[in-house]
C-alpha cells in the first residue's frame, strides 16, 4: 500500500456519530500509551495527523482518518490504564465493544502491542474478543527498537503463543521507521 494522502475526517464520541462513508475500515486498537497515534503518524509520513501525547488516555473518541480517498484508518481509545473516572473508563469500554461488535465495514483490527510488556491480560482480553467477533486482526508490536536482540526474540515468541490466529505478526519502530514498509504491504490485502 502506497499512501498518498491522509487526512482527519471525524471523530465520533457515540455509534450514532460514526460516517455512512462505504469505505473499508482498518481499526488500529491497543492499550493507553501503547504508541497508536506515533504509528498512525509514521505510517502515512504525516507528522500531527494524529495527536501524541506522553499522558495515557488523551485518545477519547473514535478518530477517522480517509487515506488515500478510498480508506479509513479507525484510531480506538486506548483500553487499559487512564486517569479517569471509572465511569468514564467504562464508558469507553461499551463504545470500543460496540463499534468492534457492530460495525460492518470493518476490514481488518491491527492490535498495537507494546513489545516491552507482550502478552499482558488486557491485550489478551482483546485478542480472545477479537476471536470471539471473528474479525481479522494483526499484531504490531510497537517501540521495537527498545529491546536488545534475545528480549526481541522472546516477545515475537509470547505474542505467537497468545495470537495464533493473527494474520501477521509485525515488528514495528515509530521512531526509526522499522517495520513501515512490512505493515503497509500487509494492510493492502485488506484495503479493499
Amino acid at each position: 500500500m502506497n499512501i498518498n494522502s491522509a487526512e482527519f475526517f471525524r471523530s465520533a464520541s457515540a455509534i450514532k456519530g460514526l460516517p455512512e462513508e462505504g469505505f473499508p475500515e482498518i481499526v488500529f486498537v491497543g492499550r493507553s500509551n501503547v504508541g497508536k497515534s506515533s504509528l498512525l503518524n509514521s505510517l502515512c509520513a504525516k507528522k500531527g495527523l494524529a495527536k501524541t501525547s506522553s499522558t495515557p488516555g488523551k485518545t477519547r473518541l473514535i478518530n477517522f482518518f480517509v487515506i488515500n480517498q478510498n480508506i479509513f484508518f479507525v484510531d480506538l481509545p486506548g483500553y487499559g490504564y487512564a486517569n479517569v473516572s471509572q465511569t468514564e473508563r467504562e464508558s469507553w469500554g461499551q463504545l470500543l465493544s460496540d463499534y468492534v461488535r457492530y460495525r460492518k465495514k470493518i476490514s481488518l483490527v491491527v492490535v498495537l502491542i507494546d513489545s516491552r510488556h507482550p502478552g499482558m491480560g488486557s491485550d489478551r482480553e482483546m485478542i480472545e474478543f477479537l476471536d470471539f467477533c471473528g474479525h481479522p486482526y494483526g499484531v504490531v508490536l510497537t517501540k521495537f527498537d527498545k529491546l536488545k536482540q534475545s528480549e526481541k526474540t522472546k516477545a515475537r515468541r509470547a505474542m505467537e503463543s497468545c495470537a495464533p490466529k493473527a494474520k501477521f505478526i509485525v515488528n514495528y519502530s515509530s521512531f526509526s521507521g522499522e517495520g513501515r514498509s512490512t505493515l503497509l504491504a500487509q494492510l493492502d490485502n485488506f484495503s479493499q
